[in-house]
């Protein structure tokens, strides 16, 4: 795996004191980097990753579960914009999924719920086109988000959420190693005005080696 990082800003003391990570800011920790592996690439996400998206990103199934709902042109660009306003404060840091083979954009996934003083951040927003389902690339796609994560930034802890009611999502981060915590009830707000629980899932540092493990077992490298 190959890591480039833009700008400079990335910086992974061996033991970073509790004083540091108070003094950095989300965008000091977790900023714009491209992460590479032999199946998908990560790269900041950009407007000009909107054609590739577009071809991929409007079957309903890819939604059904989230926040956004379904996408039409207009409602992905909305996603996009959105995206990138959240990266330009420093909330968030989104990621274009690129397929290696092709170097397409086949997807999304994004860093967020960045707490540089907990040493915590959350990997979510992550969806891939119907047709690069179960093929690998997103387990490929989070490996590579869970190594920059721990080996890089120095994280304790990452966590996933996800609707309760998403068995394939709920399957498919067990079987990535993550522990499951419990559910948030009537956590969030769905398109149609239901109200949504929230299951959680983490990985903290100490099961990382573990989850390296299994994942490159998987050939998720």
């Amino acid at each position: 795996m190959a890591v480039s990082c833009r700008g400079g800003r990335f910086r992974s003391p061996e033991a970073p004191s509790a004083a540091y990570h108070r003094e950095m800011t989300t965008q000091d920790w977790v900023g714009p980097v491209t992460l590479v592996g032999p199946r998908v690439r990560l790269e900041p996400l950009d407007e000009h990753h909107l054609e590739d998206l577009a071809r991929v990103a409007f079957d309903d199934a890819i939604w059904r579960w989230t926040i956004a709902g379904p996408q039409d042109d207009a409602g992905l660009r909305r996603w996009v914009e959105q995206a990138l306003a959240s990266a330009r404060s420093g909330t968030e840091v989104p990621f274009a999924t690129v397929d290696a083979a092709t170097g397409r954009a086949i997807g999304s996934s994004r860093y967020l719920s960045i707490a540089p003083e907990h040493r915590r951040l959350e990997i979510g927003w992550t969806w891939v086109g119907v047709a690069f389902q179960r093929t690998g690339a997103n387990r490929a796609a989070k490996r590579l988000q869970l190594a920059h994560g721990f080996e890089t930034l120095g994280a304790h802890r990452v966590e996933f959420k996800t609707h309760a009611r998403n068995a394939a999502s709920r399957a498919a981060l067990l079987g990535i190693g993550a522990t499951f915590e419990g559910v948030l009830r009537r956590h969030m707000v769905m398109p149609d005005g239901s109200a949504r629980d929230s299951a959680y899932y983490s990985i903290v540092a100490a099961e990382w080696p573990a989850v390296r493990a299994r994942l490159d077992a998987s050939g998720a490298r």
